[in-house]
């Protein structure tokens, strides 16, 4: 595991030279002129200066703790058998099924105005935040400052906090209730401010988009987000498959921005899959539709990935989290 000192090249100079308490005041006042410049640009965005004052106005250092868990590596790295059975449980699935069954009439408006099917709104919802249970109790703006005062990644998360000034500035949320995870994700659905900006809906149509409390807006801007990134209503999003052990089928992987993207082959027709040895569990012949798909194959498992697959790529582009989902809503839908 890696964990991050701070400002460390100036500290080990400190040690040698100055006392500790003269760092520390160094420290503090380098980010408040940081804070002051931060401030700046956001009235130039357009944020209201009371807004400012109270989003900002008690941040007077950053907080070492989410530095650290920015910075740390996980020590050890689940496979994916592993992954999804910790996640596609049989209690998830019955609590899916329970909340399929609860906001069934909400969550078929939903499904028909984005083409969305309601058992994978449920079972991203239920993978993203336990069904709501766990969205995170850090204050999103004092993490974000945190965050883009950090160099290691102070461009992207930069954009973040005025984007969440903005949500503020519009009066989605209250300061106080705007909490997530401590990377910055917000609320049911663990949005980023950007992703909230773009995608979140407010579909009971009270004049606030509220992924944290409102049933309608979570669900919406679950199947806003997957609808935007390519979801086509009526397809699957792709299915399990046999694969011959040992077989170099010898087709070009995929290219991407992401890991999981490059992991998978291009898209070939099921007829061409079929004739490569592809099959399907209990040695059924592929449907001859003309459906093209990829192929991923794990340690253990093999799948053929349509187009919808992308879009749940999209939330998170980890095989392990989008197989997860997509396996889940199965389960919840059977």
């Amino acid at each position: 595991m890696r964990s991050h000192i701070f400002l460390i090249v100036a500290a080990l100079f400190s040690f040698q030279v100055f006392p500790q308490k003269a760092v520390a005041q160094n420290e503090r006042s380098s980010f408040s002129e940081w804070l002051d410049g931060v401030r700046a640009e956001a009235l130039a965005r357009g944020i209201r200066q009371e807004v400012l004052e109270e989003a900002l106005g008690q941040i007077d250092k950053p907080i070492v703790e989410s530095i650290e868990r920015d910075r740390e590596q996980p020590e050890t790295v689940l496979s994916l058998e592993a992954y999804i059975t910790s996640r596609v449980r049989a209690s998830t699935v019955r609590t899916g099924r329970k909340m399929l069954q609860r906001h069934r009439a909400l969550l078929e408006r939903v499904s028909k105005t984005y083409g969305v099917p309601a058992p994978v709104i449920v079972a991203l919802w239920g993978i993203e935040s336990n069904f709501g249970r766990l969205t995170g109790a850090e204050p999103t703006v004092p993490v974000l400052t945190t965050l883009a005062w950090d160099p290691r990644r102070a461009d992207f998360f930069r954009q973040e906090l005025f984007d969440a000034l903005d949500i503020l500035n519009r009066g989605d949320i209250e300061l106080k209730q705007m909490r997530g995870s401590w990377a910055g994700a917000m609320g049911q659905l663990q949005f980023m401010p950007s992703s909230y900006l773009e995608y979140a809906v407010d579909f009971d149509k009270d004049g606030r988009r509220d992924i944290w409390e409102s049933p309608a807006d979570i669900f919406a801007s679950i199947a806003n987000y997957l609808n935007k990134h390519g979801w086509v209503r009526g397809r699957r999003w792709g299915r399990e498959v046999i694969v011959q052990r040992g077989r170099d089928i010898g087709v070009p992987r995929r290219d991407g921005a992401c890991q999981a993207t490059r992991d998978m082959t291009v898209a070939l027709p099921l007829s061409e899959w079929q004739r490569l040895g592809v099959r399907l569990p209990r040695g059924r012949p592929l449907s001859q539709a003309n459906f093209r798909a990829s192929l991923f194959s794990g340690s253990s498992r093999s799948f053929l990935l349509y187009d919808n697959y992308d879009a749940l790529l999209a939330y998170n582009c980890a095989h392990a989290y989008a197989l997860s989902v997509a396996l889940l809503a199965d389960r919840i839908a059977n």
